[in-house]
């Protein structure tokens, strides 16, 4: 199951999650750049429980280098396909968990949830000289908040079936709430600190849990105003059930620059579970209330013709998400 988006939108700019995202992008580009010095540039800044534990080896490293690498870690990745589903991860459910904490709360939140995730894997794999790294813990973590904090939220999720693509929209509290069930279930598997590190995952997850609450409760501070979205991404549209109207009708909401400069728009359908994802045109020049027609996108009909999609063009100058 792959996640696409949720269904709640952010009132404002996750500023911080998408500093996250960057940082973690440049510390990739610099950890790749090291050519043969590689490995030895992930010993000392990756989270190697056996340096912390094993005086024989703790000896070779200063205090800084043991304290910064408790932070370090959660920003170098194994890979580019390790950086891009965390990152991912972390731009679906982050920027809600920062709209309810505000900016500096919310980076503290994600910084104790990966410091506390990192010292789950210490303690449980005190003589391992493996190195873990990952921001997977601290991302865990904004999923447990986010699993306390939207639990009636709606996940859209790619089902690939064969080569087929289903998309679902999951209750957030089902689909995090299977993926930590996965966690455990790899966890007492995997019986080595070898490969993914499930342990730093799940004291994540709890880890944001436990935290979220407290956080809440803590004096608000930082962007007084952030800024607004202007931008739109996936629109969805609910048809009305019953009747004998081949047509599907819906709104398309565009903001007045796109209006004027012309946009293409992502709409979702949704019919039950399912959604039926279509990317349209809108011309330039559209007007407040003009109605763009697709045909053969609306119901089939008894004698097997298909109605159309018939969308309304609706201009704001602040579209939410």
């Amino acid at each position: 199951m792959i996640p696409l988006r949720d269904d709640i939108p952010a009132r404002a700019t996750p500023v911080v999650t998408h500093v996250l995202i960057a940082l973690n992008v440049a510390v990739y580009l610099v950890q790749v750049s090291q050519g043969p010095h590689l490995d030895r540039f992930i010993y000392v800044y990756g989270l190697v429980p056996a340096r912390y534990f094993v005086p024989q080896i703790a000896d070779y490293f200063s205090t800084g280098q043991q304290l910064f690498a408790l932070l370090s870690f959660m920003f170098l990745h194994g890979g580019i396909w390790h950086l891009l589903g965390n990152m991912w991860s972390l731009y679906i459910f982050g920027d809600n968990v920062e709209d309810r904490l505000g900016p500096l709360r919310y980076a503290a939140f994600y910084l104790l949830s990966g410091l506390l995730s990192g010292l789950a894997h210490l303690l449980i794999y005190r003589t391992s000289t493996i190195p873990t790294i990952g921001a997977s813990g601290a991302i865990a973590g904004v999923m447990g908040a986010y699993f306390l904090l939207f639990p009636r939220a709606r996940v859209l999720t790619l089902v690939p079936i064969l080569f087929i693509p289903l998309f679902f929209h999951i209750p957030a509290a089902f689909y995090l709430g299977l993926w930590f069930l996965l966690q455990f279930w790899n966890a007492a598997g995997s019986g080595s600190a070898g490969g993914i590190a499930w342990w730093a995952h799940i004291g994540g997850f709890l880890a944001g849990m436990g935290l979220i609450h407290t956080f809440e409760r803590l004096p608000a501070a930082g962007i007084a105003n952030p800024p607004r979205r202007t931008t739109e991404r996936l629109q969805l549209l609910l048809p009305a059930e019953g009747g004998d109207d081949p047509h599907i009708r819906g709104t398309v909401t565009v903001s007045a620059h796109e209006a004027r400069a012309g946009a293409r728009k992502l709409i979702g359908i949704r019919q039950g579970f399912y959604e039926k994802i279509l990317r349209v045109q809108v011309p330039p020049g559209v007007r407040d209330g003009l109605v763009l027609r697709l045909p053969g996108l609306g119901r089939r009909t008894p004698e097997g013709t298909a109605g159309d999609l018939l969308l309304t063009v609706v201009v704001s100058e602040h579209p939410t998400r």
